[in-house]
């Protein structure tokens, strides 16, 4: 599609989010949005009041795509629960390989405006990852999980520190032990597991030997 043919407002966006994803909000002037967007600064204002406002449409344009993708990526195969959330993280260690991966934008954009927790980009991050998490939510609910509000937490809290730590060691596996483990914690949680033959009795066993060594060092 020639630029032209691109809406105005279009172009401004997608020129900032690959810029802000590329560089960051702070390194990035307006001047050079509008730039890449082949629009002069005053139409740049003319669609955004500020570039505050031009931060939070970067971010807003990726919310419903990002989700739109995990989703996908959980549904490619019916190969049961456990492994349909792995799989997300499979396919965010792929993208991490990318030399172009910068993380995740809503987690960079929150650190840099950190001292603005009022800002309207620091709203729709929060709000980014609360519909993902709400989304685990009835995706574990449905499944007969229990305790699926806390499940649903565990598993953010692993995708965003493995965000983090693949970008601070630039090391994607990082990534792929938090799917095993996100793995571990959601086949430990499905109704009806069973447990390890043997447990209750090896745990009793183990009592009564830590029983007595505790009497024999009297």
């Amino acid at each position: 599609m020639a630029r032209s043919a691109i809406p105005t407002r279009e172009r401004i966006i997608s020129a900032a989010n690959a810029l802000f994803y590329n560089d960051g909000i702070r390194g990035v002037s307006v001047d050079a949005v509008a730039a890449k967007a082949g629009v002069t600064k005053r139409t740049l204002y003319y669609h955004f009041r500020s570039k505050d406002d031009l931060v939070a449409a970067y971010l807003a344009g990726r919310d419903q795509p990002n989700l739109a993708l995990f989703k996908q990526w959980f549904a490619e195969k019916d190969d049961g629960l456990p492994a349909q959330v792995e799989r997300i993280f499979g396919n965010l260690a792929r993208a991490a390989r990318h030399p172009k991966w910068k993380g995740c934008g809503f987690l960079r954009t929150s650190a840099e405006l950190a001292n603005l927790p009022g800002h309207p980009a620091i709203t729709i991050g929060a709000a980014h990852k609360k519909k993902f998490e709400a989304w685990l939510r009835e995706t574990f609910t449905a499944a007969g999980i229990a305790e699926a509000a806390k499940l649903s937490r565990q598993i953010l809290l692993l995708l965003d520190g493995s965000f983090a730590v693949v970008l601070l060691h630039r090391d994607p596996s990082y990534m792929e032990t938090a799917g095993e483990a996100a793995r571990s914690l959601i086949e430990a949680a499905l109704p009806g597991r069973k447990k390890a033959p043997g447990a209750r009795a090896v745990t009793k066993a183990s009592l009564r030997a830590n029983g007595s060594a505790r009497s024999a060092a009297r």
